[in-house]
């Protein structure tokens, strides 16, 4: 008479299976909150380390200042297209998905400021220059402020999303 193979009790199935999902993302919110941290540090060293043209003798030539425009404005989109992927993803119904997707919105904020100062140099035309510097510290304040919990409904931060917005349009028109 062949063995028979028992069944697995189906309680004992779901049981390891929700133990298994709580132990892979138990680990997702540690981990973006790493990511975010990180972000943050590299945005404050690119506010602190001289732009790439500090230079003074090289700035000023039409040449000069249209390679810089240029540069700034490849950094803009490159920025603007990962904050709007990042801030638009869906993170579904899960809990730490949906702060992995949050913190992955700030890192994009964060990071993207910083590339954006990085980016800027003193042959970027003045105007182009200044609303790049008021957009990227108008993302690390809307990011840092959201990492420390403050909602966007909250007036401050509210009144940071649509400065960083107006902003946003402006360099787009500076940049066609």
């Amino acid at each position: 008479m062949p063995e028979e193979t028992p069944e697995p009790d189906a309680s004992r199935v779901s049981h390891h299976a929700a133990a298994e999902h709580r132990s892979a993302t138990r680990w997702l919110t540690p981990i973006a909150l790493v990511i975010a941290v990180v972000a943050a540090g590299l945005a404050t060293w690119a506010l602190l380390k001289p732009t790439l043209d500090d230079n003074p003798t090289a700035a000023g030539t039409q040449e000069q200042s249209g390679e810089a425009k240029a540069r700034a404005c490849k950094a803009y989109q490159t920025v603007s297209a990962a904050v709007a992927l990042q801030t638009h993803a869906d993170p579904g119904t899960d809990p730490a998905s949906a702060q992995a997707v949050a913190a992955n919105a700030r890192l994009a904020m964060a990071g993207g400021a910083a590339y954006l100062l990085t980016q800027t140099s003193s042959s970027t035309p003045a105007t182009l220059a200044d609303t790049v510097h008021d957009f990227a510290t108008g993302l690390q304040a809307i990011a840092m402020n959201a990492l420390a919990g403050v909602p966007n409904d909250d007036p401050a931060q509210a009144a940071r999303l649509r400065d960083a917005e107006a902003a946003n349009r402006k360099i787009a028109e500076l940049c066609k």
